[in-house]
């Protein structure tokens, strides 16, 4: 398959490309923790723009290890005020638990990932509850913590925590 067809496409956005100079830090002083499902533009979903906010994605948009660090580094470094955690409806990682998703993937095309932490969870609500509280309970992180759904066929976030 090769990677051709996105370097073309990488092409047309260079030739217009019009975001040079932009700063490294937050202009709007958000960053957003976000599912990596393709159907959530986290930018256009809250009418910002290139510069705006530091994006974190993860599957089901789990708070994990990596997005904690990505999280300290933009509130002491990149102008991080307000952090909206967003899980979203009809997530894949909310359709079992990791044994669940796991036994998925194994059925998919034989990959075992059993014991791997997916951070699945049926309880969607639960998850987005602990770890926005999680946020809030971090020394590093001294900033306000939203939690949100996003709803995928109306285009709707709401503020649940």
């Amino acid at each position: 398959m090769g990677f051709n067809d996105l370097l073309a496409g990488n092409a047309r956005f260079a030739a217009e490309f019009q975001n040079a100079g932009i700063p490294g830090r937050a202009a709007r002083g958000v960053a957003v923790v976000t599912c990596m499902d393709s159907r959530l533009d986290p930018l256009a979903m809250l009418d910002l723009k290139v510069g705006d906010a530091k994006v974190l994605r993860t599957p089901g948009g789990r708070v994990t290890p990596e997005v904690v660090t990505g999280l300290v580094v933009g509130v002491h470094l990149l102008g991080v005020e307000r952090i909206m955690v967003i899980a979203h409806s009809r997530c894949a990682m909310a359709s079992g638990d990791d044994a669940q998703i796991a036994d998925a993937i194994a059925s998919a095309d034989g990959a075992q990932v059993h014991g791997m932490a997916i951070g699945a969870s049926t309880d969607q609500a639960a998850a987005l509850a602990f770890d926005v509280s999680a946020l809030r309970a971090n020394p590093l992180i001294p900033a306000e913590v939203g939690g949100f759904m996003y709803d995928v066929d109306t285009g709707i976030i709401a503020q649940v925590h």
